[in-house]
């Protein structure tokens, strides 16, 4: 858990240049259109600060895509060497035009830092602090505003203050973060299972967990490799299983699964619940509800509120009653309680499989998808004998023959299990045909005191503990090395498969999948509404308030120029976030993302609201600065704690590994736009609206985007990334059932 604590932190220094090349152009500036005569030529001074912005926003066209080519981990090199290069010619800078090169070069460095940090952290972090970790960025970009207006103030003091030396000064943190890419951070776990380098994944997942054992989150990164797919919400009622349970024949038993313990002899009994999942019908009720208030709130909300209405106080399925829940795994058939594993059928950390990409072939690559036993029939798999059908009845993941199977299950984080089962159904003519499901699951509830009577499981007598269950809520889909066409190229098994094989497709055809698609809604509108929600004019205001606040005559009092306490207004101004901000790195993961957002924006309306009553209404200059100040420090306050953060946050979770890259590239890329339309409309709207008219139509804007998060955003904390894009495929095929209902 430390080792992914420290990687976010280091990734994060990518943000703080951001946050320092933002703060150091707005001073620097300043001395730049006396040296070059630019008072007269506003267009050029202007293009001089926008110039970073152009560049960000060029580069993030392909960043996305070659990101997904090349890794994350290149990229975040490469803007680190765009950052050094880029200061390092501001630092020259013989003329302006010069100068807008370097400008060029940095926001290259900007704009592959935007994009790509938020992508590595929540591929490297665990479910149940990736908020947190995801807010590092925010943090250290406001920590590196901070830092750079406190710098500029201080060489603005001195006789001839030097922008060179201010904007030149980038390439000694830039440095450090080369030095951190290359010899401190690995690559995203998630894109070298994507690309089946399934050695080096598993040994960067050790490093980021601190532990040895990581079958369970191989396993689900393997699984996140697909996209779509038919899925069902299940429900499954887990007990501990006893002696007469053992006693039975789970093959005479098709609703039951047998699941096995890691030690010796700790076994449980699931069965599915008849009826459907709780989640599948509060989901259904709540789309029934939907449609009778107009189809307003959108099915997806509803499918993960219900998941969170639905978790243990715990948030985690190692409850007391199952306290090596996390670690189970399954067998299927008949097998004996107390036998002993045969250590010549497990595969060694050293054997590779043979696949075509030589060195890279890895370690057990069916292991982490099934389970860490092996069996005879699946070493003749490994040399490439045996058919489909002897795979299944030899394999130890197989179960009973029907429906019911068994499951191999591990812990995935944030409470989740990943699972496999055989099913078997006859075809039309007659045949039966089997296949493998991957379960995901999820507790549901309290571990209490039901008994298993209730619901007839085995040992489901009337003792007071040996009877007790948990209910699991459970997404069933298709494993991402068990599509048909696979299959159709690999007829041994899904075993044999390379996971990059499961990436083959076409890009385009991935984006139109119903749940990207979505997932694209949600993540585009909130960059747009983030934009117009006001930030920009506020900072542009703000010295303008504290100055009437009478900051402006304390400093010129003690002696300090305009220029310089315009400055050090600035460095305060950021400062003043940096609690906001460490507030909201503790609740992200605590009140959710979603939660943050519905609670956050109210403030932002009334501070905007306040805004436009005291610029309208004449009142005493002394209330007039008081409201106005604070209503801009609790703009701050509450902006960097919601609407700051988030939308990257909720961008890089809620798409799919294959796709990941392109559709945060396509976000982002919303974002630069969207920034460049607000910077160059707002001397526009001062000119034609007034302030008072700009802060109005910024509040109308925080109360679409309220009703936004409201009918849309869903709720995605403590979920891992591909459990997330699986509800994301539900509720999209929900939401367009509705509409043809």
């Amino acid at each position: 858990m430390s080792g992914a604590v420290l990687v976010a932190i280091a990734a994060a220094i990518g943000n703080l240049l951001q946050g320092w090349d933002n703060a150091t152009i707005a001073g620097a500036v300043l001395y730049i259109k006396k040296e070059f005569h630019l008072e007269s030529n506003p267009s050029m001074e202007g293009l001089i600060v926008a110039m970073s912005l152009i560049g960000a926003t060029l580069i993030t066209t392909w960043s996305g895509g070659v990101a997904d080519w090349l890794g994350r981990r290149p990229m975040l090199i490469l803007s680190s060497v765009l950052y050094f290069v880029g200061s390092l010619v501001m630092l020259w800078s013989p003329n302006v035009y010069v100068l807008l090169l370097g400008r060029l070069l940095d926001g290259f460095g900007v704009g592959l830092v935007v994009t790509l940090v938020p992508i590595y952290i929540s591929e490297t972090a665990p479910p149940e602090i990736r908020g947190l970790l995801n807010t590092l960025p925010q943090f250290t970009g406001s920590g590196g505003m901070f830092l750079s207006y406190c710098m500029v103030f201080g060489m603005s003091l001195m006789p001839s203050p030097n922008w060179r030396l201010m904007l030149g000064v980038l390439f000694v943190p830039s440095l450090v973060f080369f030095f951190l890419t290359i010899f401190f951070l690995p690559e995203s776990p998630r894109w070298l299972v994507s690309k089946g380098r399934m050695l080096e994944a598993k040994r960067v997942l050790q490093r980021l967990r601190g532990r040895e054992d990581v079958s369970g989150e191989m396993a689900l990164l393997v699984e996140g490799l697909g996209i779509g797919g038919e899925t069902t919400i299940e429900e499954y009622i887990i007990g501990p299983a006893d002696e007469v349970a053992d006693d039975l024949d789970i093959a005479v038993d098709k609703d039951q699964i047998k699941l096995y313990g890691a030690e010796e002899g700790l076994s449980w009994v699931a069965r599915p619940v008849k009826g459907g999942s709780t989640v599948s019908v509060l989901s259904r009720h709540g789309s029934t509800m939907s449609r009778r208030q107009g189809s307003l709130v959108d099915p997806l909300v509803t499918l993960f509120g219900s998941v969170h209405e639905k978790m243990p106080e715990t948030g985690s399925m190692r409850s007391a009653l199952f306290p090596h829940f996390g670690s189970m795994f399954s067998v299927g058939g008949n097998q004996p309680r107390n036998e002993e594993w045969d250590e010549e059928n497990l595969v060694g950390e050293g054997e590779d499989y043979p696949t075509d990409r030589g060195e890279d072939s890895d370690d057990d690559l069916h292991s982490p998808l099934i389970s860490r036993q092996t069996t005879s029939m699946e070493k003749d798999m490994h040399s490439g004998h045996g058919p489909l059908s002897t795979f299944r009845h030899g394999s130890q993941v197989q179960g009973a023959h029907g429906e019911g199977g068994g499951a191999g299950s591990m812990g995935i984080g944030g409470g989740w299990q990943v699972a496999w089962k055989w099913t078997e159904r006859e075809d039309e003519s007659g045949q039966k045909e089997g296949g493998f499901k991957r379960i995901y699951l999820h507790q549901e509830g309290f571990p209490g005191s039901r008994r298993g009577s209730i619901v007839s499981l085995p040992g489901g007598g009337e003792g007071t503990g040996e009877a007790e269950f948990v209910q699991a809520s459970a997404l069933v889909s298709q494993p991402a090395l068990y599509s048909k066409d696979l299959l159709r190229e690999h007829t041994i098994g899904p075993a044999m498969v390379h996971p990059s094989e499961t990436v083959k497709g076409s890009l385009w055809h991935d984006l139109q999948d119903p749940g990207v698609k979505r997932a694209l809604f949600v993540g585009v509108g909130l960059q747009i509404l983030q934009q117009f929600s006001g930030i920009n004019g506020v900072l542009y205001y703000t010295p303008q308030i504290l100055e009437q606040a009478g900051v402006g005559i304390l400093l010129s009092n003690l002696g300090i120029s305009s220029s310089s306490s315009s400055l050090l207004i600035s460095a305060l101004t950021t400062f003043v976030m940096l609690p906001a901000i460490a507030v909201a790195m503790r609740l992200m993961d605590l009140s959710g993302r979603r939660t943050l957002l519905l609670t956050t924006i109210p403030i932002l309306i009334a501070s905007l609201i306040v805004l436009v009553i005291s610029n309208l209404v004449h009142m005493n200059s002394v209330v007039h600065a008081v409201l106005s100040t604070v209503s801009v420090v609790l703009y701050f306050c509450f902006f960097v704690m919601g609407f700051g953060p988030t939308p990257n946050i909720l961008c890089s979770e809620i798409f799919p590994t294959r796709v990941r890259g392109i559709c945060i590239a396509i976000c982002a890329l919303t974002f630069w736009i969207c920034d460049i339309i607000v910077t160059y409309s707002l001397p526009v709207l001062l000119k034609s609206i007034g302030l008072a008219g700009v802060f109005g139509m910024y509040a109308i804007v925080c109360c679409i985007s309220w009703g936004f998060v409201y009918l849309k955003v869903p709720e995605t904390k403590g979920m891992p990334l591909e459990v997330i894009t699986e509800f994301f495929s539900v509720g999209a095929r929900q939401a367009e059932a509705d509409k043809t209902n």
